[in-house]
């Protein structure tokens, strides 16, 4: 190894370390509050549409504006853009914890999503520009396995604060660590040359914001008033209406804020396919098991935490084993995905509350497994293909269709477990106390979550197909 490249690689390994120190801010964040959300929920008093709100909130608005800030970063530089998301993030962290409202929660909320969308949406390039491309996976395994790292300090950490210190905690302790990331960010990060300037597709991002946004606003109706809402439709209808036009707008835009041709080739469609049905798989489950112990067990948020720990622990363990085994790519993708089905097949078949713990802990650690071994290696497969001219906008799509499958993945879990009770015990469900009431209440929850992971084991091993269809060659 040359000097030259000597000192290539320690700047990459500098880079991962400072990228991956956002990447844990983030993941604490969200972790944290899905299973502190009962507490929130008591504290407010609020109901079925708010409860859900104040996660949604959060994942509609990173979602719809990953692609426009990988836009704006391309033209600004990566470095600003980035650090600018770590100082918003922290302000709006400060901010949520003084909320006097539920709804002035939701718009802090809605601040630190813009953050965080600043933040993802230039992580992942800033380390595939500093790692040379055969140290890529190795990066790419211990930056991804960051992420595990804040989900196991996560729920343990949001049900240890919600039950001591207080919800507003559950912010607060954000901003120490995002005050760190921003000073170590603005120390190491090296500026990259800005980029001729362009028009921002305005036009494509407002229709890429009301599609997400009637779909969420439906699901998350159907999950508070029921299916006979009005609403439901209506949200359902706009969806379907607005996503061809999205697709008819994109194509004839010159700078298109989602560039559908970079993603025509059979490797590239598939891969970012088979993320999606992985992000929708995975990314309700820490929330949804959280719910199955408070509300159907009845034990405290803090024992919560403790119980979905599997699941971070196998990602934690997955992510980086896999970047340094000598296996391609296209075989971590496969394997990871069928881990994930395995797993939630495990909890669909189980669903019950006298299932012993070791079975739940069981399928919830293959779970994550899978969902580490599969993030390394679809990450990695799709950042080596696409093209370097414009991998700001292009990964701000890839993070965006795996955002899109969490926000999809939140909503419709939440719509299918809460249908399954009457309209008045759903507040009961978010606030985490319908073990309270009757068995009977609690055997028609536990029929929800059956049909849950029912939605999520279907998504999956669709997942395990589309990694398979993206054969390395094929683009």
């Amino acid at each position: 190894m040359t000097v030259q490249e000597d000192a290539q690689l320690r700047y990459a390994w500098r880079v991962c370390a400072v990228t991956s120190l956002g990447l844990i801010l983030i993941g604490i964040a969200g972790s944290t509050l899905n299973v502190a959300l009962p507490v929130v929920v008591r504290h407010f008093r609020a109901g079925a549409l708010e409860s859900g709100w104040i996660l949604l909130a959060f994942l509609l608005v990173n979602t719809a504006s990953l692609v426009f800030f990988g836009r704006v970063a391309d033209l600004l530089g990566r470095r600003e853009v980035y650090l600018a998301g770590f100082a918003l993030f922290t302000v709006a962290s400060l901010l949520a914890g003084l909320s006097p409202g539920v709804w002035f929660l939701i718009a802090m909320r809605v601040l630190q999503a813009i953050g965080a969308a600043m933040i993802l949406a230039n992580g992942t390039v800033i380390i595939t520009d500093a790692f040379p491309p055969e140290r890529l996976s190795q990066g790419m395994g211990v930056y991804i396995g960051t992420l595990s790292v804040a989900q196991l300090a996560g729920p343990t950490l949001g049900g240890l604060i919600a039950e001591t210190a207080g919800w507003q905690w559950i912010f607060w302790v954000n901003v120490p660590a995002g005050l760190v990331a921003l000073v170590v960010g603005a120390a190491l990060l090296r500026r990259v040359p800005r980029r001729p300037r362009q028009p921002v597709d305005a036009l494509g991002n407002v229709l890429v914001f009301a599609a997400l946004s009637s779909a969420l606003l439906a699901l998350s109706e159907a999950g508070s008033s029921g299916l006979s809402s009005p609403v439901v439709p209506v949200g359902a209808a706009l969806f379907a209406v607005l996503v061809p036009l999205i697709v008819l707008v994109e194509r004839r835009s010159p700078n298109p804020v989602l560039d559908l041709r970079l993603f025509g080739g059979r490797l590239l469609a598939c891969a970012n396919l088979a993320s999606f049905c992985n992000a929708l798989a995975r990314s309700a489950l820490i929330l949804v098991v959280a719910l199955y112990f408070q509300a159907a067990r009845g034990v405290d948020a803090f024992a919560a935490g403790l119980s979905v720990l599997p699941v971070p622990v196998g990602i934690g363990l997955a992510s980086p084993l896999a970047g340094l085994l000598r296996v391609s790519p296209y075989a971590l993708s496969i394997g990871g995905a069928t881990l994930t089905t395995a797993g939630l097949g495990t909890l669909m078949l189980t669903a019950d509350p006298s299932t012993p713990y070791g079975v739940i802990a069981a399928g919830l650690f293959v779970a994550g497994c899978g969902s580490g071994m599969f993030l390394t290696g679809n990450t990695t497969q799709v950042m080596r293909a696409l093209p370097r001219g414009s991998l700001g906008v292009v990964n701000g799509f890839r993070v965006m269709v795996m955002n899109v499958g969490i926000v999809i993945s939140v909503g419709l879990t939440l719509s299918v477990l809460t249908t399954s009770v009457g309209a008045g015990l759903r507040e009961q469900v978010y606030a985490g106390t319908l073990s309270t009431l009757s068995p009977v209440a609690v055997g028609q929850l536990m029929e929800g979550f059956q049909r849950a992971y029912a939605v999520l084991f279907s998504v999956a091993l669709a997942g395990v197909v589309l990694a398979a269809l993206a054969r390395p060659g094929r683009r």
